[in-house]
Formats: C-alpha cells, sequence, structure tokens
C-alpha cells in the first residue's frame, strides 16, 4: 500500500504562481511513476505531468513550458511546480504515483483556483 498527501493548492491569480507538494509513504520502494493529474467538474482526468524513477518526465501539451515536475526521492515527494497560471488551469489536482507490480494510487486532491 502506497498512501499519498498533496499540498499547495488554492487561488491565485492569472499569470501568477503555485507549487504543489505530494508527500508518499508506506511501500514507497515499490513507486516507479509519480505525477499529476487534474479533473475538472465533468470531465475525464486528465494527465497534467509524471516522472519515472530515472527522472524522465512527460507533459500534457498545455502545460508544456509552464509546469514543472520534480521528485526528491530520498523524501519520497513530488513537487509541480506551476508558472504562468491561465484560468483553464483551474481544477482538482490528484498526486498520482505508480508501482512495479502495476498497481496505481491516488492522493486525495487539492483545489487549484486561477481567478482574478
Amino acid at each position: 500500500q502506497v498512501q499519498l498527501v498533496e499540498s499547495g493548492g488554492g487561488l491565485v491569480q492569472p499569470g501568477g504562481s503555485l507549487r504543489l507538494s505530494c508527500a508518499a509513504s508506506g511501500s514507497i520502494f515499490s513507486i516507479n511513476l509519480m505525477g499529476w493529474y487534474r479533473q475538472v467538474p465533468g470531465k475525464q482526468r486528465e494527465l497534467v505531468a509524471v516522472i519515472s524513477s530515472g527522472g524522465s518526465t512527460n507533459y500534457a501539451d498545455s502545460v508544456k513550458g509552464r509546469f514543472t515536475i520534480s521528485r526528491a526521492d530520498p523524501k519520497n515527494m513530488v513537487y509541480l511546480q506551476m508558472n504562468s497560471l491561465e484560468p483553464e488551469d483551474t481544477a482538482v489536482y490528484y498526486c498520482y504515483a505508480f508501482t512495479r507490480s502495476g498497481i496505481a494510487y491516488w492522493g486525495q486532491g487539492t483545489q487549484v483556483t486561477v481567478s482574478s
């Protein structure tokens, strides 16, 4: 079992920045991929960014150049630095971990609202 706890969401004006953090606990040795997804009401959860244990990253086209994902394995943390935020980035952001045995785990989500 892996437990994920997000923090860092909130309200920010367009053009502003936020940094999301996710702390993993439990069977952390089994984690391969970690990342972030987001969801707005009435839509499917979508990939924002993921990072592998080797440091390879993948981003949604809509956030490339604005968001940066990073990982600190000794601290079992994954971060999402979000710059130049747009109203379209408003969503609940979920931390995600995928283990080597093929099991996916999700955090409880943190709300990000971009509005003036």
